[in-house]
């Protein structure tokens, strides 16, 4: 689903991604942990294609296709989704109808996906003017049900969310990725499914999201490298007891 080889990214002249190397497979949820400041919404930012992200080298392959200085909106189409950690207000503009966007030309409805993430009272209010931590992020996840993608990207899904809306995000995140246990687990610490064909990456700062979403791997970026790779929940539990300078050290 996604390739990501030896990648560079400076802003303003000065480098923040250095030599990423990253791959994500149909159907797999990947997390990224990594403290403040160390590049992880920068990559998020680069591979959605935004402005001010500059790819001093290497390369980003999206199914197969070379995406790396393509349009927001052509990686769009192509079908690559963002939730970010804290979107802008935009006066004038529906929620409903940044849904009926979202969606392109695919049938969906709405009222039914605002149901589901219990967001129907607020489909006619501006694109989240005066919301809460947790209406935001219920109002991405809803503009992402929409629109359907095959790669997902999270920004900290579960910064400035209470517990109640933890939940609920968690399961929309399940639903969106298709990921319902099919079969029986076979391996310790792997759980198998079928048909799922939706990717993710999430970016978390304190882990809480992974008591709600399934992931397949985790990868540790710190100072702009990708420095582990294992286990989300084994790395989780690596950074609180020894913290991300230990988990740098145990690589080299």
């Amino acid at each position: 689903m996604l390739l990501i080889e030896e990648l560079g990214v400076e802003v303003g002249g000065k480098p923040i991604l250095k030599n990423v190397n990253m791959h994500i497979p149909e159907g797999e949820t990947h997390v990224l942990f990594g403290p403040n400041g160390s590049g992880k919404t920068s990559l998020m930012m680069t591979l959605m294609g935004f402005s001010g992200y500059q790819v001093t080298h290497g390369k980003i392959t999206f199914k197969g296709e070379d995406i790396t200085h393509l349009p927001i909106h052509e990686r769009a189409r192509m079908g690559i989704g963002i939730s970010f950690q804290r979107p802008p207000t935009i006066h004038g503009l529906k929620t409903r109808d940044m849904v009926r966007m979202c969606s392109g030309d695919r049938p969906v409805d709405i009222e039914a996906m605002a149901a589901q993430v219990n967001f129907s009272q607020f489909l006619d209010r501006d694109v989240n003017h005066n919301f809460s931590g947790g209406e935001i992020k219920r109002s991405e996840l809803l503009q992402l049900m929409a629109q359907s993608p095959d790669l997902v990207l999270l920004d900290e899904p579960e910064s400035g969310v209470d517990l109640e809306s933890i939940v609920m995000l968690g399961d929309t995140i399940n639903t969106l990725l298709k990921r319902g246990i099919k079969r029986p687990v076979l391996r310790p610490h792997r759980e198998i499914f079928q048909d799922r064909s939706k990717s993710a990456l999430v970016i978390t700062h304190t882990g809480h999201i992974l008591d709600y979403i399934t992931s397949d791997k985790g990868q540790v970026l710190y100072n702009g490298v990708m420095c582990c790779s294992r286990n989300a929940r084994e790395i989780l539990k690596w950074i609180r007891e020894y913290g991300y300078e230990e988990c740098v050290r145990c690589t080299l």
